[in-house]
């Protein structure tokens, strides 16, 4: 439950962006059979924010537009949302500050249901590290 809550992953079909280093990786090995996880595309990034992304501005949550990132994300010179999508996808030397300033997404439960619970992503299950296909789990909840 804290490595749940460390993960910014407080709510069920909640999704959140993290940097994967050896620590985060031990992390989401402990809760994997809780989370599905996996590496999304660009394009499947630019996506999430544009339709789903969310910012914080003081301890209110706004719905993202270039006014908001320029206010909040100035001192790191990120003016747009194309900018803060840039980050996240290279994981650039801003990514922390960016990722802090997003708010965690909110999903919808994916159409067509959920496969088995019981099951990891390789036996046909649906948690545990989804690697690339992760943009389809994403796709569905969106």
């Amino acid at each position: 439950k804290k490595i749940l809550q460390l993960l910014r992953l407080r709510r069920i079909f909640t999704g959140v962006f993290v940097r994967l280093n050896k620590a985060t990786l031990n992390m989401l090995r402990l809760v994997s059979t809780y989370i599905a996880w996996g590496y999304p595309s660009q394009k499947m990034i630019s996506k999430l924010i544009y339709k789903r992304g969310h910012g914080k501005v003081g301890n209110n949550r706004k719905k993202l537009d270039n006014e908001v990132v320029e206010k909040v994300l100035k001192k790191q010179k990120l003016i747009c949302i194309e900018d803060v999508i840039h980050q996240i996808a290279t994981c650039g030397k801003h990514f922390r500050e960016v990722n802090r300033f997003l708010w965690p997404f909110r999903m919808t439960s994916p159409a067509g249901g959920l496969k088995p619970k019981r099951k990891h992503f390789i036996e046909g299950g649906s948690f545990g590290n989804r690697e690339e296909y992760i943009d389809k789990l994403i796709q569905k909840m969106m």
